[in-house]
């Protein structure tokens, strides 16, 4: 199966950006791995829960400025994607077979659709949202970020847990894509061709 252009392109800006992300966040994590509810939190203050991390507290100023780096080039690699997939009706086409049409031709079960789409409308946003809540800047202009997530650290706690989902779907991701041909894969995602 081969991909457009745009599609192969947002595909490896994301995988990179991604695992910015990832190194990023674990460095703000070991830096404070409490989580909290509500608006505050902090060592001296009861947490929601604790993860058994050693901390570190030299790692919080780079891992926040890659994250927010990183974050940066995901969201607007993503925004491009998603308006792209709506425009030319990527999304109709790969994930929404009509009734008795036949089976979608990327090849994706209708469990691997409804992964993709729940990453792509539901968590992403999740972990956008909840991570410009994180940001004093963003809420003092949007102070109604604080009401949808309770808080800024419950708006932490959610960014956490959306996160974790994203990395367990790029861990199948990946899986799925060696166990079904990885070499194959790899080179769809990568040469130009005959596009889906």
């Amino acid at each position: 199966m081969r991909h457009t252009a745009l599609v192969r392109t947002t595909h490896w800006i994301h995988a990179l950006s991604f695992v910015a992300l990832i190194v990023s966040g674990a460095a703000i994590l070991v830096a404070h791995p409490r989580f909290y509810w509500g608006e505050t939190g902090y060592f001296d203050t009861p947490a929601a829960f604790e993860l058994p991390l050693p901390v570190n507290l030299d790692q919080s100023g780079w891992g926040r400025s890659l994250h927010f780096l990183g974050a940066w080039i995901a969201v607007l690699n993503g925004f491009i994607y998603v308006a792209w997939g709506v425009f030319t009706g990527h999304f109709q086409h790969k994930f929404f077979s009509p009734r008795g049409q036949p089976a979608d031709p990327s090849g994706y079960n209708p469990l691997q659709r409804l992964a993709y789409l729940v990453v792509v409308f539901l968590l992403f946003p999740l972990v956008i949202l909840s991570g410009l809540t994180l940001s004093p800047a963003v809420t003092a202009a949007y102070p109604g970020l604080f009401a949808l997530f309770g808080g800024r650290q419950s708006a932490r706690t959610i960014h956490f847990f959306a996160a974790i989902l994203l990395l367990l779907f790029l861990v199948i991701h990946v899986a799925m894509a060696i166990r079904s041909g990885f070499v194959r894969n790899v080179r769809s995602m990568i040469i130009s061709g005959v596009e889906t």
